[in-house]
């Protein structure tokens, strides 16, 4: 090997040149260090088999249905090596007339097959359906293979343990799938929030406000006001670039400033939307029920309820009233929180007690007159809807608190009997009308343009920030045009947050953690 070397050198070098000064130097170093390294190594044992690491192992698998006994479970598989699963568990009967072979799937077509253990063909796992999504137009936009099972926790037991038994495959992470699909751009932000909310959504209006989102009408509403902003941006920019010359036409700038406004008016009247859209995808405070009935109550009881298409957490709280006890006293300071924290609150009173005794010495046929307590008059405001509870102790009276109810109260109070369940259907139609009425909630209202943009707080924050940028723009002088251009820029990007059009990796763990197993 060192003759070899020394041939090699001496084939490069010339008289009165050393190795290091050769001009081909350079070249000549690295191939006699490789052949001097390979010549006086000392044999090496071939590497050992390393296991694949999480980060190798791109194809991920999960159950993705809700465990438990059901007619089907199903298995769902996505990523480059998701046909070898199926060369592995899936066999098919050859299809007559046809060349293709069972391990060889047509895209988009169910197929009854037996699913076997990858390491012993014989044993059989279950007898279903097999699927194939070839990418990129499948879910995720990688390869897909969905096995539909029985859903017998043993027969899914077996099958998952099978697929860890593939060298190629991992578990999937919580919401691994859906973000595979937000990252192959088959969703955006939005429309993977709106999912998550399809998921979860418990009532109807929650429903309708999840399938705008997960179908992209969000998404495309978020985008007009971006878009908005970046042709602002783009008149700015090109004022910049050329100035006031013969290219540019004037007002350009005072253009720019007009749709600014426009835009910064319409973004803050999403923003002045009462949270509209957080209350319907999730009750976030509670609507406080106060009750007078003395120590009943010490703590609070919160039931969520579906009332008008709205998901509500009612809270029943201490009765309001002065008491030496102290631990009511504690409960009773709770319940004052939770009604000036509450989105709705709803006075509960007795209707005997609220009715005041009549004076006959004026009058021998007196009317009599509603009373609120002393002890809730701080609490009481033109929005508090009032509920008179046993109108069946006070029958004499009905027609009287009707008219009374109508003169002082308006639609926003009701008189039932929970004893007798007298009234409670008019009840819980007026307050579910109430709540419609008070955040715009009306089918009309959630199927149009009016219907609430922002149902995350997330929203918020990114629109907060867009308007404060618009402001800045407005706010700059005219001779401070590049300043103007970044402030735009910045309200682009703020928007750009919201559906993911933008580097957003700090939101993405944000976004997705919350998503179940095999979504």
């Amino acid at each position: 090997m060192l003759n070899s070397l020394r041939a090699n050198a001496r084939v490069f070098l010339k008289p009165g040149h050393t190795l290091f000064s050769h001009p081909h130097a350079r070249r000549l170093i690295p191939v006699l260090t490789r052949h001097v390294r390979t010549a006086w190594t000392a044999p090496q044992a071939p590497p050992r088999n390393l296991v694949a690491s999480d980060a190798q192992r791109r194809t991920i698998y999960a159950l993705s249905t809700p465990p438990g006994k059901a007619g089907v479970a199903v298995v769902r598989i996505s990523g480059p090596d998701a046909l070898k699963v199926w060369k592995a568990m899936v066999r098919t009967s050859k299809r007559p007339g046809t060349a293709q072979t069972a391990t060889t799937p047509e895209p988009w077509k169910i197929e009854r097959c037996r699913i076997v253990q990858p390491t012993n063909e014989s044993e059989q796992l279950d007898d279903g359906l097999a699927v194939y999504f070839r990418g990129p137009k499948s879910f995720t936009t990688e390869d897909v293979v969905e096995l539909h099972l029985h859903s017998g926790r043993a027969i899914i037991s077996s099958v998952l343990h099978a697929l860890a038994k593939l060298p190629f495959c991992r578990a999937a992470e919580a919401g691994e799938f859906t973000q595979r699909a937000f990252l192959g751009g088959r969703m955006d932000l939005t429309q993977v929030e709106g999912l998550k909310d399809l998921i979860n959504a418990e009532t109807e209006g929650q429903r309708r406000i999840a399938m705008m989102a997960a179908r992209g009408s969000v998404r495309a509403r978020f985008d007009e006001l971006r878009a908005g902003i970046i042709g602002c941006l783009a008149n700015v920019e090109a004022l910049i670039d050329f100035g006031e010359g013969e290219d540019i036409e004037e007002g350009v700038y005072e253009q720019a400033r007009s749709r600014a406004q426009n835009l910064l008016t319409a973004i803050q009247k999403h923003l002045n939307d009462n949270r509209r859209g957080e209350i319907i995808r999730s009750a976030q405070r509670e609507a406080a029920i106060v009750t007078p009935i003395p120590g009943t109550t010490r703590d609070i009881l919160e039931l969520s309820m579906d009332i008008g298409g709205l998901p509500i957490i009612v809270a029943d709280t201490a009765g309001l009233r002065k008491t030496d006890d102290l631990v009511e006293s504690i409960g009773i300071e709770r319940a004052r929180k939770a009604v000036q924290s509450a989105d709705i609150s709803l006075c509960v009173l007795s209707l005997p007690d609220a009715l005041t005794a009549p004076d006959t010495t004026t009058n021998p046929n007196p009317t009599p007159k509603l009373a609120i307590p002393s002890t809730l008059s701080d609490l009481i405001t033109p929005d508090t809807l009032i509920l008179f509870n046993k109108s069946d102790l006070a029958p004499n009276h009905n027609h009287t608190v009707d008219s009374l109810l109508t003169s002082t109260y308006g639609s926003a109070s009701w008189t039932v009997s929970l004893g007798t369940g007298a009234g409670t259907s008019k009840f819980l139609r007026g307050f579910g009308e109430a709540l419609q009425d008070r955040f715009n909630l009306h089918d009309d209202a959630l199927s149009s343009e009016d219907a609430p943009l922002i149902t995350r707080e997330r929203h918020r924050v990114h629109l907060e920030s867009a308007c404060r940028f618009l402001q800045a723009f407005l706010d700059t002088a005219p001779e401070d045009v590049v300043l103007g251009a970044e402030e735009l820029r910045y309200a682009a990007h703020a928007l750009g947050k919201v559906s993911g059009l933008i580097d957003v990796e700090d939101i993405l763990d944000a976004v997705f953690k919350d998503f179940c197993i095999g979504k």
